[in-house]
């Protein structure tokens, strides 16, 4: 093997987390640097696709994962009045290695955290440690963390900027790129106990490109209720106007939803009641940022959402992230010099996430709402008489080979 690095990753969110993990298993020195002074379990929902937890799994939390997730079932496409135009089988189901897991965000990202504190030591942790600049020479970097006017400078081997949308490094090599692209639509997003759904292990997706509703369960009870999370996904504008800098802990309104949402009842969920039951709601503006046409840059490589934010559809978010994980710690340990490792990482990694923004900009899934309501938009008897079914499960496969989705 070649000689270990030393490494410091900026961002201990699940990304970044996941890299630290990796690399420390195959033998480097690992320093974690988060902004926030005390990591907290924050968000909602997200789901974790079976190629993203299969890494997980070589980690050794396939246990630990399985205790706090929901194994996906299937994804239910449906129409906005909840009639079913695909399901999708997830998981062992579906005829994969590994399952799909709907998981809480913060419970993803704490037991990360736990896995970093353990493993590599919580003296290897800083909080309260936010990415300021850096500098570099042929040999080494230079990163100075924490306040402004009041940074620590470390030294080290390789730089990680696993530090999200707004990513310091990026803005550095990319200063004019501006706030992140808004597409028009406005996502609110909220946790209901309620009742469970279809399997009790199933996403549903319903609506349309101007409207979409978005359920699973994130957790389950012996009363046969289930935590839901839930995304309302409403086209407010075309985008052409800026949202503004985006805030994930922005209180989102019940009465914004019910205009378009109110009478979505369907046989197996009702849409209002599950809004209205909220414990909290958020609103959030759908953003991206365009494909870069490089994500390293000497010795320092760029991960995560600081390399590829993308629109929120096939929950590729969190996936993308941990894969990226995977390959820069294969290229750190496969190459006796930075340059060349996160050159094979930039080359392993980067045309595959360009494409998953670009078809996420073309609805990714959602195409097959689109369709649907387009030709159907009152709703339909058959299935058939609106569309070859053949055609959507095309269209479903597609997306997913092109995601990196693997069966056995």
């Amino acid at each position: 093997m070649p000689k270990p690095f030393d490494i410091a990753i900026a961002g201990a969110g699940i990304g970044g987390l996941t890299a630290a993990l990796t690399l420390h298993a195959r033998g480097h020195r690992v320093r974690v640097f988060e902004a926030v002074k005390a990591i907290e379990p924050l968000g909602v929902g997200i789901n974790v696709l079976p190629h993203a937890v299969a890494v997980l799994s070589e980690l050794g939390l396939a246990d630990a994962l399985d205790a706090v997730s929901i194994r996906t079932k299937e994804v239910v496409f449906a129409n906005r009045f909840g009639q079913t135009i695909y399901a999708d089988p997830r998981g062992a189901e579906g005829g994969y290695s590994h399952p799909q897991y709907s998981i809480h965000r913060g419970a993803l990202q704490m037991l990360l955290l736990d896995a970093v504190r353990a493993r590599i030591g919580a003296e290897n942790l800083f909080t309260g440690a936010r990415l300021q600049s850096f500098d570099q020479s042929e040999t080494a970097i230079r990163a100075y963390f924490g306040e402004p006017n009041r940074s620590t400078s470390i030294d080290c081997d390789v730089l990680i900027a696993a530090d999200g949308i707004h990513s310091v490094v990026r803005r550095k090599h990319h200063p004019g790129e501006g706030l992140p692209k808004w597409n028009g639509v406005m996502m609110w997003r909220g946790t209901t106990r309620a009742p469970a759904f279809l399997s009790g292990r199933s996403m549903v997706q319903a609506g349309h490109r101007d409207a979409k509703f978005v359920c699973y369960p994130i957790a389950q009870f012996d009363d046969g209720t289930a935590l839901l999370n839930w995304i309302a996904d409403i086209r407010v504008g075309d985008g052409s106007v800026p949202p503004g800098r985006e805030d994930w802990n922005k209180p989102g309104r019940v009465e914004d939803l019910m205009p378009i949402f109110g009478d979505w009842r369907f046989d197996y969920l009702d849409v209002p009641q599950v809004i209205r039951a909220a414990s909290a709601i958020f609103e959030f503006p759908m953003v991206d940022r365009d494909p870069l046409p490089c994500w390293s840059f000497g010795r320092v490589g760029l991960l995560g959402d600081a390399a590829h934010p993308m629109y929120p559809i096939g929950s590729n978010g969190a996936t993308q992230a941990i894969l990226d994980a995977r390959a820069i710690a294969d290229a750190l340990s496969q190459h006796d010099e930075v340059e060349p490792a996160l050159l094979a990482y930039d080359a392993a990694r980067r045309p595959a996430t360009s494409a998953i923004i670009e078809m996420n900009r073309r609805e990714g899934l959602d195409a097959v709402l689109d369709l649907v309501h387009t030709r159907a938009p009152g709703g339909f008897n058959r299935l058939e008489d609106v569309v070859d079914p053949a055609e959507i499960a095309r269209m479903i496969q597609a997306y997913k080979s092109a995601a990196g989705h693997r069966t056995q």
